[in-house]
C-alpha cells in the first residue's frame, strides 16, 4: 500500500494531509525518513510520524448533531468547544468537512482518512443537504431556479444545487461542493439572508431524530453505504 494511503487508513490524516506530512520529512519507515508518499509499505514496515509508530486501527464513523457555538475542528486556539470533544472515543477522530460555528446539524467524525476525503472532495459528488430559515421570507421561483442553475460567487460559479421551498421562509438546498460558508453565500446571492442553517443529510445518511449535542456510532451497513457513495469498496 502507498505510504500516504497507509497513513490515511491508520487515521493519521486525510490522504492529502498525509502527503504533506511525508513531504515535510515527518514520516519514517523502518527508522529512515521517507519523502516519497508512493513508497510501498504494510503493517510490518514500522511506519512512524514524528517519532511515534503508527498502528492500523479499526475504522469507525460517528454521527453528531452539532449544536450552535461548537467549532468543526479537533482543537481550537480560542478555547471554544469542538465537535471532537462531544464524541468521547479512544480513537483519533477528526471531522469530515465542517459546519460553521453558528450552523447546526449532521457532521461525521471518523478515523478513516480515505473515507473522509472521498466524502468531501467535489470530484466524488457526495451530496450534503441543508435546511435554512431565510429573510425575506417570500421565496420566489426565480431564486430557486438560480440556485438550481448555479450562482456566481466571489470565488467562482457554484455547481447546480437541488433547491425547494419547504414552507414560508424555509429552503432545503443540497450541494456537492464544500466551500467556506457556501450555502449562506449562495442564498445571499439570490437575495436571502440566512438566519438559521441546519445540515439534515450527508450522502445517504440523514440526521433523523438525533438530538443536538448527541452522537452515535454508525452501523456497519451505514458505513458501507457511505463508502459506496464515495466510490470505495465495502
Amino acid at each position: 500500500m502507498r505510504l500516504a494511503k497507509y497513513l490515511a487508513h491508520a487515521g493519521v490524516a486525510s490522504r492529502r494531509a498525509a502527503e504533506r506530512l511525508v513531504a515535510e520529512g515527518r514520516v519514517a519507515v523502518g527508522g529512515q525518513i521517507v519523502t516519497d508518499p508512493a513508497r510501498d509499505v504494510d503493517e510490518s514496515s514500522a511506519v512512524a510520524v514524528d517519532g511515534e509508530l503508527v498502528a492500523a486501527e479499526p475504522r469507525v464513523v460517528y454521527a453528531l448533531n452539532k449544536p450552535a457555538g461548537v467549532v468543526s475542528t479537533a482543537s481550537d486556539t480560542h478555547g471554544r468547544p469542538t465537535v471532537v470533544e462531544l464524541v468521547p472515543s479512544g480513537r483519533r477522530l477528526y471531522p469530515v468537512g465542517r459546519l460553521d460555528a453558528d450552523s447546526t446539524g449532521l457532521i461525521l467524525l471518523t478515523n478513516d482518512g480515505e473515507l473522509a476525503n472521498r466524502l468531501t472532495h467535489p470530484r466524488y459528488g457526495v451530496e450534503k443537504a441543508y435546511r435554512a430559515r431565510v429573510e425575506p421570507a417570500a421565496i420566489s421561483e426565480r431564486a430557486l431556479r438560480a440556485l438550481r442553475d448555479g450562482v456566481e460567487l466571489d470565488d467562482g460559479p457554484t455547481a447546480p444545487a437541488r433547491a425547494r421551498s419547504v414552507g414560508r421562509g424555509r429552503i432545503e438546498i443540497a450541494i456537492t461542493e464544500g466551500r467556506k460558508r457556501q450555502v449562506r453565500r449562495m442564498l445571499e446571492a439570490v437575495g436571502h439572508r440566512v438566519t438559521e442553517l441546519e445540515r439534515v443529510a450527508f450522502g445517504p445518511l440523514r440526521l433523523g431524530d438525533l438530538k443536538p449535542g448527541k452522537h452515535r456510532r454508525l452501523t456497519a451497513a451505514e458505513v458501507e453505504r457511505l463508502r459506496a457513495a464515495g466510490g470505495l469498496p465495502a
